[in-house]
C-alpha cells in the first residue's frame, strides 16, 4: 500500500478510513493534523488507555483510525505494516483486529513443543499435562499485558510458565507436594531469566477450597484450569501400560484424601468441583472469564459427557453463565484400537474449552 505523502519531513500518513476491505490514508493535511494530535494524547497517556507495549514500541508505524474517516470519532489505531487496527477502548486484551477474529473460531489444533524437548521433560512427569503454549493463547485473549490469571489446579505449572512468556502474573494452586517442587523447578529451568514476569509466577502448595478464600476480592483478571477428570486415572489400559507404567511415571494425582480424583462417585465430584468454580467468581473482576478445559470419558461401560455435565453443575450455582466452547484438536495423541473389532470405542482426540463469564 502506497503512502501518501502529506509532510514534507517524513511523508507520513496520520489517519486512515475503511474503504470496503481495504484501509485507505486520508490525504486532507487538517485531518491530518487533528489526527497527529489525538496520537500524540494517545502516546502521552499511553498507560492510560492501556496501550500494548509492542505498539508503542512501534509507534512510527500506527496512525489514527475510524471506518467512516470522522477524525473527531476515531477511538482505534491502525498499524500500517501489520494492516490490522486496534481499538484504544479495548479492556479485555492487546489483540489487534486481525488476531482478535482468528480466536472466535471454535476449533484450534493443539501446539507442543514434542516429547523428545528438554523443556517438555518436567511436564511429562505429571499424569496429565497440559502444553503451556495452547494455555499461553487463551490467556493473550482473556487477559491485558501485567493482567492477574488464577489456576487452581495448577498441577506442573503451565499456566504459570505460559503467564511468564506472556507477561502475566501467574497465580497456581496445587496440592501435591511433589508437583507443587516440579513447578518451582520448571520456572526455574525453562523460562529465560531476562523475562520481567519470571519471579511474578506464585506457586500455592494447598488444598484449592482453601487457598481460594485467601484471596481479596476481585483480585483476578483470568481463571483457567484444567481440572481432574474425576477417577479415571484410576483405570489402567495398555495405553497407560504403554506411556507411563513402563517409565515408571505417575499414574494418578495423588493418594491425598482431599485429591479430587480420589472421590468415588461423579455426582459428588461434580457438586464439588462445581462448587470451587462458583466460589471462584468472588475472586474474579467484574464481567471477566473463567476457563475450564476438560475432555470428556468412558469410564467401564459408560461414556459420560463431561463437559455438558460441569457446564450446566456451574451455571446452576448462578454466579457464571456460559458463553461458548471452543475444541482443542489434540493432533499429536496416539491411536489405539480400542473396540477392535467388535464395537465402536471412540479416540478421544479433542478438549472442550468451556468458556464462562461472571455474571455478578
Amino acid at each position: 500500500m502506497k503512502q501518501v505523502k502529506l509532510f514534507e519531513n517524513n511523508g507520513r500518513c496520520y489517519f486512515y478510513k475503511k474503504n470496503r476491505r481495504d484501509y485507505e490514508p486520508i490525504s486532507d493535511i487538517a485531518l491530518n493534523e487533528q489526527a497527529k494530535a489525538v496520537l500524540e494524547r494517545f502516546y502521552h497517556d499511553r498507560h492510560k488507555y492501556k496501550i500494548p507495549k509492542r505498539l508503542i514500541d512501534k509507534w512510527d508505524k500506527v496512525a489514527l483510525f475510524s471506518s467512516t474517516g470522522n477524525v473527531q470519532k476515531a477511538s482505534a489505531l491502525y498499524i500500517v505494516d501489520e494492516e490490522t487496527t486496534f481499538e484504544v477502548g479495548n479492556k479485555l486484551n492487546d489483540l489487534t483486529s486481525k488476531e482478535w477474529l482468528s480466536e472466535t473460531v471454535t476449533v484450534f489444533t493443539q501446539k507442543g513443543l514434542g516429547a523428545g524437548s528438554k523443556d517438555a521433560q518436567i511436564e511429562r512427569l505429571h499424569p496429565a499435562p497440559f502444553s503451556f503454549q495452547d494455555v499461553a493463547k487463551l490467556i493473550r485473549y482473556f487477559t491485558k499485558e501485567g493482567g492477574k490469571v488464577l489456576d487452581p489446579f495448577v498441577g506442573v505449572g503451565s499456566t504459570l510458565k505460559a503467564c511468564a512468556f506472556e507477561g502475566r502474573e501467574g497465580y497456581g494452586i496445587e496440592l501435591n507436594p511433589k508437583y507443587h517442587s516440579l513447578i518451582q523447578e520448571r520456572i526455574n529451568i525453562e523460562v529465560p531469566f531476562d523475562l520481567p514476569y519470571k519471579n511474578l509466577q506464585h506457586a500455592i502448595n494447598a488444598d484449592c477450597r482453601d487457598a481460594i478464600d485467601s484471596f481479596d476480592d476481585e483480585m483476578f483478571d483470568f481463571i483457567i484450569t484444567s481440572p481432574p477428570y474425576w477417577n479415571i486415572l484410576e483405570t489402567v489400559d495398555h495405553k497407560v501400560k504403554q506411556n507411563r507404567v513402563e517409565f515408571d511415571l505417575d499414574i494418578k494425582y495423588s493418594t491425598d484424601e482431599k485429591d479430587l480424583g480420589n472421590i468415588e462417585g461423579y455426582e459428588e465430584f461434580l457438586e464439588i468441583l462445581s462448587d470451587i468454580f462458583d466460589r471462584s467468581a468472588r475472586i474474579l473482576k467484574s464481567r471477566k472469564y473463567l476457563c475450564v478445559i476438560v475432555s470428556d470419558f468412558r469410564k467401564k461401560e459408560k461414556y459420560h459427557l463431561f463437559h455438558a455435565d460441569i457446564a450446566r453443575a456451574i451455571e446452576n450455582k448462578g454466579n457464571f453463565a456460559l458463553k461458548g466452547i471452543r475444541i482443542l484438536h489434540q493432533k499429536f495423541k496416539s491411536i489405539y484400537p480400542y473396540g477392535y473389532p467388535f464395537s465402536f470405542v471412540p479416540n478421544v482426540h479433542h478438549q472442550n474449552v468451556l468458556i464462562f463469564q461472571k455474571i455478578k
